[in-house]
């Protein structure tokens, strides 16, 4: 077998593979790439037992064969190819890799103890790959890395009348996203980590998704991915949204991350980051303090609503966080010193971050 096949474009199918395919494992054969070929290019694929993966690379390909090699060295020996167009040569059990003046030799793995990948040919729902990986990027911060609940280290998907809707909380905030959808989908909660992948490999086009039992499938024009999907149910985060506001204010968004980075800085790290908003008469100050100090900064603002003045505390981490995916001017919404309040763009867009305060 012969293949050429341009550097760039195999080390992006090769990137992909090395997030998903584990550098060390029990089973040798789980830290292994299978490459199968055909006369339009290259597929390459892996899995870590919680993700399937497999990526189409188009190369020039003669005589086709099907091979297994260590997936993190064969991805470093392509990444430090001095040429730009790379040569794989197969012959018997060693693949030659060659590129300008460079020329590796690596021994393949049994092909056939390689287990078994398979990605479904038919979609139950299709959505568009762009809004979906915006969407899931927009609330990835606010899932859980160490939650005891399962659920909550996973971001939830629902299909609704409207369109769509993506949600992670880890029991302090709640972020949620909505997009425009169509198609009859299932409602389902996806390992965040699994969410990261998605991500990566969501681009232009569509995202078709395949259900299966505890599993779900995507495929995209490049790519194909089976997600193992977790149990449980997400807990009710509707009924944390507050739904009487009584102080509303409007400012830009940028100066008020710059601001709660400014005072953070003396934020006492031990006290939550804790960081004080007092609303009043056009104005937001806010306030933070630490073992080294006190610091302060006063923006002006849009101000609505019937509280003449409120004063609430937040997690600095968690404003910046809830601020990231707003645009423009950002919208806080106030129901009381006490309840959670809301973060979302001015303009709309589908976005809001729910956020509980801490004591005052």
């Amino acid at each position: 077998m012969n293949v050429h096949v341009t550097k760039k474009i195999l080390s992006e199918g090769l990137g992909l593979l090395e997030r998903v395919i584990p550098s060390r494992s029990s089973n040798p054969l789980l830290t292994s790439l299978k490459v199968e070929a055909s006369e339009a290019g290259l597929t390459l694929s892996g899995t870590n037992l919680e993700i399937d993966l497999s990526c189409f690379v188009p190369a020039e390909v003669k005589d086709p064969r099907n091979f297994v090699v260590p997936a993190h060295l064969f991805a470093q020996i392509v990444r430090n190819l001095g040429g730009e167009l790379v040569e794989l040569e197969l012959s018997g059990s060693e693949l030659s890799v060659r590129a300008g003046g460079s020329d590796f030799k690596l021994q393949t793995g049994d092909i056939d103890a390689y287990p078994p990948l398979s990605f479904p040919a038919q979609a139950d729902v299709s959505l568009d790959a762009t809004e979906l990986a915006r969407a899931f990027s927009s609330v990835r911060y606010a899932a859980s890395n160490e939650a005891f609940q399962a659920v909550f280290r996973g971001i939830k998907l629902e299909h609704r009348p409207e369109g769509a809707r993506v949600v992670a909380s880890d029991g302090y905030r709640v972020a949620i996203r909505d997009f425009p959808a169509s198609g009859d989908g299932r409602n389902l909660i996806i390992p965040a980590r699994s969410v990261d992948e998605l991500i990566r490999v969501l681009k232009d086009g569509e995202a078709r998704f395949t259900y299966g039992d505890g599993q779900l499938s995507v495929t995209t024009d490049r790519v194909h991915m089976n997600l193992k999907l977790l149990d449980g149910d997400f807990p009710d985060y509707e009924r944390v949204i507050p739904k009487e506001i009584k102080l509303q204010v409007t400012l830009p968004a940028t100066a008020l991350k710059e601001a709660v980075n400014r005072v953070a800085v003396l934020a006492d790290k031990n006290a939550n980051n804790r960081v004080e908003f007092l609303v009043s008469e056009g104005k937001l100050r806010l306030a933070a303090e630490g073992d080294y100090g006190r610091a302060q900064d006063t923006l002006d603002v849009v101000q609505g609503g019937s509280e003449p003045a409120m004063s609430l505390a937040f997690n600095a981490r968690h404003v910046l966080d809830a601020l990231g995916p707003i645009d423009g001017d950002a919208e806080l919404l106030f129901s009381g010193s006490t309840s959670p309040a809301i973060f979302r763009a001015a303009g709309g867009g589908g976005y809001m971050a729910v956020m509980v305060t801490l004591r005052v």
